[in-house]
């Protein structure tokens, strides 16, 4: 072998070694990528009216589809990892039942949130024949959370705001090799908690957010990216905001724009030690819409395109969601 050949697999090897270190989480909360360190969260998937169930209590049935493509990953500077491909997709399907009871606490009614997330098809390619990009398929980590729906806040002409607080917590019962980039679930336990509202600038036009807080334990099976000597992970703390404004255009039709931002505030632990350099962050925007077939039944359409991203993929998505109410 000349070296010159050796040192070009040299550097093909290092750039594989960094993208496996660097690699993000590609498909929002459905499928985190746990080459990089955060599990999988809720980026984009609510948006509009996030402050209340739109009919009040009783059993809300949700089905989210998501598309989700990249073609550039990035490392703790925003530049591509410089690899022959960075090809990421995803098509991820999220089935979520919430109730409202009519069991009450001052001014807030108690209520349970439950999502089964799955990546139904991922596919990755690196250039490098896989060599550091692989996606599995499966069931990914369950999402549950009890939370409290305050009632509205009334004007004289209708709702001022709606909030609710929920408590979610992830919990790793979803499928998880240590060899992927693309997995359903991340192995460990995640405190999730968000607080939710709905602000009517009038009776037309509302903003809405939903703030998050991520709390991580540790990962017991590290992703191989950090190589034979990590017995133990734990992914650092974040903050995450999904935001949205509409505007009815009729009765049954809104229009609006709607994003997510997410920053990682702590770093990341291996076998206790902090690893400096691997913090995450990404922010999107784009346009949505919300459809009402009648008083129980509504669509979401939300688009979604990635900028300013640090240890993740910048690339964009696509969702469609269908919540359906009955008592």
């Amino acid at each position: 072998m000349t070296k010159r050949v050796a040192a070009r697999r040299g550097r093909i090897a290092a750039r594989a070694r960094r993208a496996a270190l660097a690699l993000a989480a590609t498909v929002g909360f459905a499928a985190p990528a746990q080459a990089y360190d955060l599990p999988n969260l809720n980026l984009g998937f609510t948006s509009f009216l996030d402050g209340a169930p739109p009919s009040g209590p009783g059993w809300y049935p949700n089905q989210y589809l998501q598309v989700y493509s990249a073609g550039r990953l990035t490392d703790n500077r925003g530049a591509s990892l410089g690899l022959p491909r960075e090809n990421v997709s995803a098509f991820v399907s999220l089935t979520q039942l919430l109730y409202v009871s009519p069991i009450k606490i001052g001014s807030g009614a108690l209520g349970i949130d439950i999502i089964v997330p799955a990546i139904i098809d991922s596919r990755a390619d690196d250039g490098l024949g896989g060599a550091v990009l692989k996606a599995r398929q499966g069931i990914g980590d369950l999402l549950i959370g009890p939370f409290i729906q305050f009632d509205p806040i009334m004007g004289e002409k209708g709702p001022l705001f709606v909030g609710r607080i929920e408590a979610q917590m992830i919990l790793p019962t979803g499928r998880y090799d240590p060899n992927a980039a693309v997995n359903p679930g991340s192995n460990f336990f995640s405190f999730n908690p968000y607080v939710a509202g709905t602000l009517f600038l009038t009776p037309d036009w509302t903003v809405s957010a939903r703030f998050h807080y991520l709390w991580n334990a540790s990962n017991d099976r590290p992703n191989v990216g950090f190589g034979p000597t990590a017995v133990t992970t734990q992914a650092g703390q974040a903050l995450h905001a999904n935001f949205a404004s509409e505007f009815s255009v009729t009765k049954e039709l809104k229009l609006g724009v709607n994003g997510y931002w997410l920053q990682q505030i702590s770093d990341t632990l291996a076998n206790g030690v902090a690893v400096p350099g691997r913090r995450e962050r990404v922010f999107a925007l784009g346009p949505g819409a919300l459809y009402a077939i009648n008083k129980d039944n509504f669509l979401f359409f939300n688009a979604y395109y990635e900028f300013g991203a640090q240890n993740r993929p910048e690339g964009q998505r696509y969702t469609m969601r269908w919540v359906g109410h009955f008592n």
